[in-house]
């Protein structure tokens, strides 16, 4: 639930040097790395939705109050997974770490008369033109020496906090716009306007000696005051408990390992581990899960926030959540479906905000992806429960305009519906409800509404972070007739090929503050954006469709191989909640999820075996004839694939086979060879899946 960074209000996270850019280079808004304090809850490398949140700040400190808001200089950063430190000038060691609910941090000072900790609970957002975020309402109280309570009201979401400092002789004092109120043990504030805040919070201050350091532990609620007190009781041990900070960073870092144990690679390259390592990482942080802990109705159970947005996750990282951590997967379907029973709607995205769908213009129906996955899998969800809500959401927003005109603009959203029907359907079979199969399976066909034979593209229309070719490529669940749109195969490829730049000259990349005129002409050229957006990351997995899986090793090669690496600018874009770092788990392995329809597409991997923790057991991809990559050598193909011992005569697994686990086999070899085995099915019809349903009584959950 909790993370924790240095906060420099830099865009997006609050971490790091960069003022705003969606497009081209960003300008600078600090030399170097520096920092203010460290901010509690970050968004994980999203686009631009301004407000992050970076709340209570907690400031170690020599100078004065009134410097509260500086920035200082970080040297010597080394951080881990759930775990980071810093030297912050001049002299002040910072170290941080995170339980489920909780943050601990541990703050060594130089020899000073007066160093101070000092909890700032009006901050939040980002220091970027209307980045801002501003309580609404707050209060704050001096419980015990050493122990105090507070809550804020931010963006509607009541966020509780339970403080405690380890710092025995030190003074404690609230203050309010950077004066002290000595003696005073309450602060309360019923309305705050944006106009008139002034920072207030919390401050310990006395004499240091080097090498003995202090510890600041902090529990986190949506749910008041005593049950963030609660919840670090839970993570980290009372007050009265000696230092907890090594043992609450050792029982994170065991918790991680585990999760990132579960994909093993074999790779003479440090590097590449230290990529897919963090790739990985950067996969399984988001959602965050919060059980127990809606603001927003009372009842226990799952509760998630930081879907930012389904729109970047539904493709890749939920389907790796689910093979990998199908627990948390069940989770958050869960939750989707409280939200939108409460809220009244399955949300694109949802943040610790009041209000599930702000982030409609991106797409609809993405959460009917995620759960008909969850359904082909045989999971015990109350399938009737969730069909319910699966079928009234498609009727909200857009769907009103697709139900009645045959298609919706911006075009992008007729895909979504007509596979958010075709969804619905898979499920609605699931719970034998034939009468709603019939009445969605011709819905469901609508999505070839959105494509002009003439061109064999998406039609004219407005898009989001993209143009028309971006978006063309999607692996929709009737690629047989996807194809024949576009003049047939050789046609569907020559497009492809013409996409990714087969043949054509290198493009010039936008660099700062590209106008108006500038991004116009690059979208024209119709060119994929080395996943640089969530449109483009199915689009080499479509030439497997049309007979050439060759194309495909080719293109992921150069996207692996050339665009992740362990340096600044190791992305090729936002991460977006781990949308592409998970696109990078997937690929590597030579895998890739065919999001909602049971499929996962094989290829290529990068490694020569991995060993990938399944809830079935392990599925071991191994390799002959494997080579080991290089950024600008040429790709390897397959040649052959074996499963459990026996040819496959298809170039795809069922989601069922993948997480059953097994030998995978792959044989490669220098030139494209004579595997094709098949195109991947084309699903029509959802009451005829790639693969039955697995019994669930049987499936290793």
């Amino acid at each position: 639930m909790v993370s924790v960074c240095p906060y420099s209000g830099a865009y997006p996270t609050g971490y790091g040097r960069f003022d705003l850019s969606t497009e081209g280079l960003p300008a600078a808004l600090h030399e170097g790395s520096v920092a203010s304090g460290f901010t509690h809850f970050h968004q994980s490398g999203t686009g631009a939705i301004r407000k992050y949140y970076n709340y209570l700040r907690v400031t170690p400190m020599l100078q004065p109050l009134d410097a509260l808001g500086s920035s200082w200089e970080l040297e010597e950063e080394q951080a881990g997974p759930g775990w980071y430190s810093a030297t912050l000038a001049p002299q002040i060691r910072c170290e941080v770490t995170v339980g489920p609910k909780s943050a601990v941090h541990r703050y060594t000072f130089p020899r000073h008369h007066d160093a101070r900790v000092v909890v700032d609970l009006s901050q939040g957002g980002l220091a970027i033109p209307f980045g801002r975020t501003v309580p609404l309402r707050a209060h704050l109280h001096s419980v015990a020496p050493g122990v105090a309570q507070g809550e804020v009201v931010v963006e509607g979401a009541p966020l509780a906090v339970h403080v405690e400092c380890d710092a025995p002789g030190w003074r404690q004092m609230l203050w309010y716009d950077r004066r002290l109120m000595p003696g005073g043990t309450r602060l309360d504030f019923d309305h705050i306007r944006p106009t008139t805040l002034r920072p207030f919070g919390l401050m310990w201050a006395g004499p240091s000696d080097p090498g003995h350091p202090v510890e600041v532990r902090l529990g986190f609620s949506l749910r008041g005051p005593e049950q963030a007190r609660a919840n670090l009781e839970r993570d980290c041990g009372g007050f009265s408990a000696d230092p907890v900070f090594d043992r609450r960073r050792e029982a994170t870092t065991a918790t991680w390992d585990e999760h990132l144990g579960k994909v093993q690679v074999d790779t003479p390259s440090a590097g590449r581990a230290t990529v897919l390592g963090t790739a990985l990482y950067h996969s399984l942080i988001k959602p965050c899960l919060a059980p127990d802990e809606s603001p927003f109705w009372p009842t226990d159970g799952p509760f998630t926030f930081d879907v930012a947005t389904m729109w970047d996750i539904y493709r890749t990282q939920l389907p790796l959540l689910t093979l990998l951590r199908p627990d948390a997967a069940m989770d958050v379907a869960t939750a989707l479906l409280r939200i939108c029973e409460e809220e009244g709607n399955l949300p694109i995205g949802y943040r610790m905000a009041r209000g599930a769908d702000q982030f409609s213009r991106q797409a609809s129906a993405l959460s009917h992806t995620f759960l008909a996955d969850l359904c082909h899998l045989g999971l015990p969800l109350d399938w009737d429960w969730a069909l319910v809500h699966l079928h009234n959401d498609l009727r909200r927003a857009y769907g009103e305009d697709f139900l009645t005109h045959g298609l919706a603009h911006p075009i992008t959203h007729t895909l979504d519906l007509a596979f958010g029907y075709w969804c619905t359907a898979r499920i609605a079979h699931h719970v034998d409800d034939r009468t709603l199969v019939d009445q969605l399976t011709p819905l469901a066909d609508r999505w070839s509404h959105a494509y002009d034979q003439g061109t064999g593209l998406l039609l004219p229309s407005t898009f989001y972070e993209g143009g028309v070719w971006n978006y063309s490529f999607r692996l929709v669940h009737d690629m047989a007739t996807r194809i024949a749109l576009a003049g047939g195969e050789e046609s569907f490829l020559s497009m492809l090929d013409r996409f990714f730049g087969f043949g054509a000259p290198p493009v010039t990349q936008p660099g700062h503050a590209p106008g108006v005129q500038e991004m116009t002409a690059g979208y024209a050229l119709g060119r994929f954006e080395g996943l640089n957006n969530e449109p483009d990351m199915e689009a080499p997995w479509a030439y497997q469709y049309a007979g050439r899986p060759d194309r495909t090793a080719d293109v992921v090669h150069a996207a692996v191989q050339q665009c992740f690496g362990t340096g600044p600018g190791g992305l090729p874009g936002n991460d977006d909640s781990g949308g592409l770092s998970s696109w990078y788990v997937w690929a590597s392995l030579g895998l890739f999820p065919v999001a909602g329809q049971g499929l996962v597409l094989v290829n290529a991997p990068s490694w020569r075996e991995s060993v990938i923790a399944v809830p079935g057991g392990e599925l071991s991809v191994q390799t002959t004839g494997f080579t080991e990559p290089d950024a600008h050598g040429p790709a390897q193909y397959v040649q052959d694939v074996h499963l459990d011992g026996r040819r496959l005569d298809r170039t795809w697994l069922t989601t069922g086979e993948l997480h059953a686990g097994g030998r995978l086999l792959i044989e490669l070899g220098p030139e494209p060879g004579r595997w094709d085995a098949g195109r991947p099915p084309s699903l029509p019809d959802p009451t005829h899946p790639s693969a039955p349903l697995a019994d669930p009584t049987t499936r290793p959950v």
